[in-house]
């Protein structure tokens, strides 16, 4: 039988999925809707506010203008430098307790599968926690102020530099760290002529993205007593002080502006 004969008697159809896949993705579809289904029964919805929403909205808004540009000098000009201050020195002290994490993190680095176990828990903790918990945590005992936002932002940061060090560490090429290690070099040697030209333009990427989210962060920390122009606000809020609430969020997304402005020149100079 020839093989045009052998398609006529056996015609194949193509599909895109097989029937297990296709059963998983009606289950996965399935599984989608109930969850909106069963949130949407559950969520405490109050439609008269819900409806009244837009017209909140435009009363607010009527509110904030025209912005209070008269109180920018004095305790919101301050409080905007220590959110400043809070995401720099707070990007600094996570990069001095991260390293260390990142190298015992990474496995070609430290083959000792202990110390990778206890880095590797170290960076998880570190992420799970969300930068208000941390706040919270420090604000109990530190006080309120600068310093408890500062030690959120470096403890909360520690996973996410760590981690993306500890990956850049496991990606290096192993040619240049055999040669050094055949030649009888010390690990500070390794990881100084061997790891770091190979990982710096990930370390700085990885630096200067964490301190652009952090400067974000910053001003929302405030918002529980930790310091920044998130302090600020809150007390704005709090006096119905809508014309001042206004120029708040404006120079928060000016700063965010200009700091997204900082990092994009400062990989173009650094990388």
């Amino acid at each position: 039988m020839s093989t045009e004969q052998t398609l006529q008697a056996y015609p194949r159809e193509w599909q895109r999925y097989t029937p297990g896949q296709r059963l998983l993705r009606f289950s996965l579809y399935l599984l989608f809707i109930l969850a909106i289904v069963q949130s949407a029964r559950t969520i405490d919805v109050i439609p008269e506010f819900l409806y009244d929403a837009p017209t909140q909205m435009a009363d607010l808004v009527n509110r904030m203008w025209p912005v209070d540009w008269s109180s920018f000098k004095g305790s919101i000009s301050k409080a905007l430098i220590e959110t400043l201050h809070m995401a720099t020195l707070g990007t600094l002290l996570s990069i001095v307790l991260a390293v260390p994490v990142g190298l015992m993190a990474a496995s070609n680095l430290t083959p000792n599968r202990g110390l990778n176990l206890l880095a590797r828990f170290i960076l998880v903790s570190s992420r799970s926690i969300n930068s208000l918990v941390w706040a919270l945590l420090f604000i109990a005992i530190f006080g309120p102020g600068a310093v408890a936002g500062t030690m959120a932002i470096a403890f909360r940061s520690i996973g996410f530099v760590g981690k993306l060090l500890g990956e850049a560490i496991e990606e290096a090429h192993p040619g240049p760290i055999e040669a050094l290690t055949a030649t009888g070099a010390s690990l500070g040697s390794i990881i100084q002529y061997g790891y770091w030209p190979q990982i710096r333009p990930a370390f700085w990427s990885v630096v200067l993205l964490r301190w652009d989210i952090n400067v974000r962060e910053s001003a929302v920390l405030g918002l529980v007593g930790a310091g920044g122009i998130g302090m600020a606000l809150n007390s704005a809020m709090d006096l119905f002080q809508w014309d001042r609430v206004a120029l708040i969020l404006v120079l928060i997304f000016a700063v965010v502006i200009l700091a997204e402005v900082i990092i994009t020149r400062s990989r173009k100079s650094l990388l």
